[in-house]
Formats: structure tokens, C-alpha cells, sequence
């Protein structure tokens, strides 16, 4: 056979590689690469024009975070409330099941809303996994350029924790992991305190769940981020400032807040819930952390479901990064979304340097403004004398759930193409529209707001999965080894 060209010499084929992995760098440390850029384009042009306010961050730095569903519904604790359907502990816990609808569904997020989101690996008890399935989970999450964290009661020991992280050769799965640990007086279960009678009981699990993670920073040099998650009912509203006073210091980078909804089984929900409005359950928070607690110059989604705040502790004194009091404050967020557009999550090193320093010489003007905003927050904070290099990033954060009723009555609103008359109707329509907290449906092509998966969804899905992955009978039980 003759070939029409002679073959390339090697340096030529060297040239050729370098100059494609030049380019392929080139076009990965652009501020924004086009792909993620029409990604975020099309999920700001998808929000109600109530949200698309100057400080949103869905479609300006994210597209918003993620979540898997009908992966592993089964818990072994019971709370009240919960959202989780009737048939939820019907369903048992199947390794290989979970992989693949995780890959499944990773996957299909990713070709819907592009690289670099926070993806919750959540359904029941995460911690009923094995742990080798548990890791798998979180290996195939960052495969599919999520970060992932695992939602949790936290009522699982070291060797457990240490089993999801380190391999059969001692070393570490993962340099960083992320978890979300619920605790609160709803809680029924927990080893060694089956039903608490007040938060401050809780108060010394909350702190042993942070050890385990001090313990494994220690022992492997795994780093982690741990959020701390809590329903408010009437009941233990009074407690939330204590929680946040009392526990800011073990450990947690987030609080998260969830006041009680009308959504998930029936027969745990109780009278008072709609007493719970955002601004009692905010007040209290706001209480804990002895500041105002902005949330307007920057947001996510909507304000009526989300409420977020980032700061830091500096000892006991929490430090709120924005204020939303300060034009200029608001307008450092504007500078900042547009000269640092997308976001840099899981980008190398190498890489997000080069996008910094691209970004930063098409705006230089940003860097006197970023200079004047740390000064702002210093000052916030008592001064730049004080001891910055000790001081810990701390976010609070409050979701609320629309009820289910009114969640199922807005998504037909949705589905036909149509506008709700009632307001109460409307405002669940628009919350679905802006919903910052999304399930992927691969089979039905849909992106799923949490709410509707909870809501109206989980019933049916746990259904089929009750059938598909049957817990197992009696005789089995006493056939197994």
C-alpha cells in the first residue's frame, strides 16, 4: 500500500502534541469557556423576572446545586416530620443500584448543566451504604465534575467514616470530603440518645461527629467540609440561637436551617408548621450568630426559600461578608460577577491561576474595588490589626420547603404553560421556577425542583422501588450468613 503523504518525523509530531495541549490549556483557562457561559446564559433567562435581580447568582456564577433521588430512599432513624414517602423504608439498600442510577443521573446533569456544581448525595440514610458503594458514589460524582456531599444523621462510627476514605492500601480515595449531618430534637434513633428531650443533649454528638473528621485530617490529611442541618418545628425554635453560640466552634462550615413544611409522610406532620414563617426562624438565627444577617446583595434563587449568608468567626464574633446596607457592597458583587464570570470549581491549579489573571486583565478596575471591599469587611470585623489568619468561613443558610399542596398546584401551573390567578399559587410557581436545588431525570429528560420530588414524586418512585428492590422476607433474613 502506498501512502499519498510521507509519515510525520517525531519532532514534528512533538510540535503538533504541544501545540494542541497549548491550545486545549488556552481554551480551558478562558474566563469562561462557551459552554458553561450558554449554560448559565439560559438558566438566568429561565428564573421569573422577580429573581433576576443584580445579586443573582443562578446563571451569573452557578447554575445552581444538585441532588441524587431513588437511589437509596431507606432510613433508620424516625423523624417527625419527614419528607421522605410512606413507602420510603419498603425500599432496601442495594449497592450496585445506587452506582448506577448515580452515574445515570450524574451524567445526565452534566450534559444538562454543564461542569463544577454541588451535587447532594442524598435519598435516605447515606450511611446504610456499604462503604465501598458509598465511596464508588462519590468517586462517579467527581468523575462527572460535581462536588459531592454525603447527607447524613451522622450516627456512624470512625471505622466507618475511614472505610468510605482511605483504600485497601491505606491511602486516601479522596484528598477533601463533604458532609451534612442532621441533628435536631425530631430526631428518633440515635445510638445512645433514641429520643432526646432537648438540642443541648445533642449538643456533645454534634461536637463528636466534627472529631471524626479532625481525627481523620490527622491521620490521612483528608480535608472536609461539614455542614450542619436542622428542622425547626415550634418545638425547638427557642433553641436555635444556643445551637449556633453554642456549636459554631466544633467544626461546622455551614448551619442550615429547614422549618418544618407540609411535605413528605402524613402521618408525621403536626399542627403549627405555617406559624414557622422565614422571619421568626431567620430572627432566631440572626439571634445566634449576634449580627444582621444579610441576604439581598447576594442571593441564590429565591428569597423566599433561600436565605444565605457567608462570613467568617473571628473567635466568638461573626463577621457577615456583605452588607446590605452598603451600596458599594452591592456593587462589588456586580464587579464581581462580571469580571470573574463561571465559577472555578474543579479546575487545576494551573489552570484557575491563568483564568485569574485573564479575568483580572480584562477588568483591572476590579482589583482597587476588591481592595476596598476587604477593607470594608475588616472594618466590620474590628479592624485589619486583628488576628484574620485565625478566623473561620462560616455560611448560614435557611431552605424553606413549600407545602405540597400548593407545590403540586404550581407545578400544573408549570407543566401547561400557564400562570397561577391565586397569589399563594403564584408564589409556589415562581419559588419552582427559581429553585436553586435540582433532582436530574434521565429516562423523562426533566430537570426536578426538590420540592416537587418530595412532594409529588417520591410517592410513586418508592412504589417501583419497593417492587424492584424488595426488602428482604423473614426466611431470607435467616438463610443469610
Amino acid at each position: 500500500m502506498v501512502f499519498p503523504y510521507p509519515p510525520l518525523s517525531p519532532r514534528k509530531v512533538h510540535t503538533m502534541t504541544l501545540l494542541h495541549r497549548l491550545r486545549s490549556f488556552e481554551e480551558a483557562s478562558r474566563p469562561v469557556d462557551p459552554e458553561a457561559a450558554a449554560f448559565l446564559a439560559k438558566r438566568f433567562a429561565s428564573l421569573p423576572e422577580r429573581n433576576q435581580v443584580p445579586g443573582q447568582m443562578l446563571g451569573r456564577k452557578t447554575t445552581g446545586c444538585e441532588a441524587t433521588h431513588g437511589v437509596f430512599p431507606k432510613c433508620n432513624f424516625a423523624c417527625k416530620p419527614c419528607y421522605h414517602s410512606a413507602d420510603a423504608n419498603k425500599v432496601r439498600v442495594d449497592g450496585p443500584h445506587t452506582r448506577e442510577q448515580v452515574g445515570r443521573q450524574m451524567k445526565y446533569l452534566s450534559s444538562q448543566r454543564g461542569w463544577g456544581t454541588y451535587a447532594q448525595l442524598i435519598g435516605g440514610e447515606v450511611s446504610l451504604l456499604e462503604p465501598g458503594d458509598h465511596a464508588a458514589a462519590i468517586a462517579t460524582m467527581r468523575a462527572h465534575g460535581r462536588i459531592p456531599m454525603s447527607f447524613t444523621h451522622g450516627d456512624f462510627n470512625y471505622d466507618y467514616l475511614r472505610a468510605i476514605a482511605v483504600d485497601e492500601n491505606d491511602e486516601p480515595r479522596f484528598p477533601h470530603l463533604s458532609f451534612a449531618a442532621h441533628f435536631d430534637t425530631t430526631m428518633v434513633g440515635r445510638t445512645g440518645i433514641k429520643k432526646p428531650q432537648s438540642e443541648q443533649e445533642l449538643h456533645e454528638y454534634r461536637a463528636a461527629f466534627c472529631a471524626m473528621f479532625d481525627r481523620l485530617e490527622a491521620d490521612y490529611g483528608i480535608t472536609n467540609y461539614l455542614a450542619h442541618n436542622m428542622t425547626v418545628t415550634l418545638e425547638n425554635l427557642d433553641d436555635v440561637a444556643d445551637i449556633v453560640r453554642s456549636c459554631h466552634a466544633q467544626g461546622w462550615r455551614m448551619f442550615s436551617f429547614q422549618p418544618a413544611a407540609y411535605i413528605g409522610n402524613e402521618s408525621r406532620w403536626a399542627e403549627g408548621y405555617r406559624e414557622l414563617t422565614s422571619d421568626v426562624v431567620w430572627g432566631e438565627v440572626e439571634r445566634g450568630a449576634g449580627t444582621t444577617l444579610g441576604y439581598n446583595a447576594m442571593q441564590v434563587g429565591d428569597t423566599r426559600c433561600n436565605r444565605v449568608t457567608w462570613g467568617a468567626y473571628l473567635g466568638d464574633t461573626y463577621v457577615p461578608l456583605l452588607d446590605d446596607d452598603e451600596p458599594l457592597d452591592h456593587a462589588m458583587v456586580e464587579s464581581w460577577y462580571d469580571a470573574f464570570p463561571g465559577n472555578f470549581i474543579l479546575r487545576g491549579r494551573a489552570e484557575s491561576a491563568v483564568r485569574i489573571l485573564r479575568c483580572i486583565a480584562r477588568r483591572p478596575d476590579v482589583v482597587p474595588e476588591i481592595v476596598q471591599f476587604a477593607r470594608r469587611f475588616a472594618e466590620r470585623g474590628g479592624g485589619v490589626a486583628q488576628p484574620w489568619w485565625k478566623a473561620t468561613a462560616t455560611t448560614f443558610v435557611m431552605h424553606q420547603f413549600i407545602d405540597a399542596a400548593d407545590t403540586a398546584a404550581g407545578w400544573e401551573h408549570i407543566q401547561a404553560g400557564t400562570r397561577a390567578v391565586d397569589p399563594r399559587i403564584l408564589e409556589a410557581q415562581e419559588r419552582l421556577e427559581a429553585c436553586a436545588y435540582t433532582m436530574g431525570h434521565p429516562d423523562s429528560d426533566e430537570l426536578i425542583p426538590a420540592c416537587v420530588q418530595h412532594g409529588i414524586l417520591d410517592p410513586a418512585e418508592n412504589r417501583e422501588l419497593a417492587t424492584l428492590l424488595p426488602l428482604p422476607t423473614r426466611k431470607e433474613k435467616q438463610l443469610s450468613p
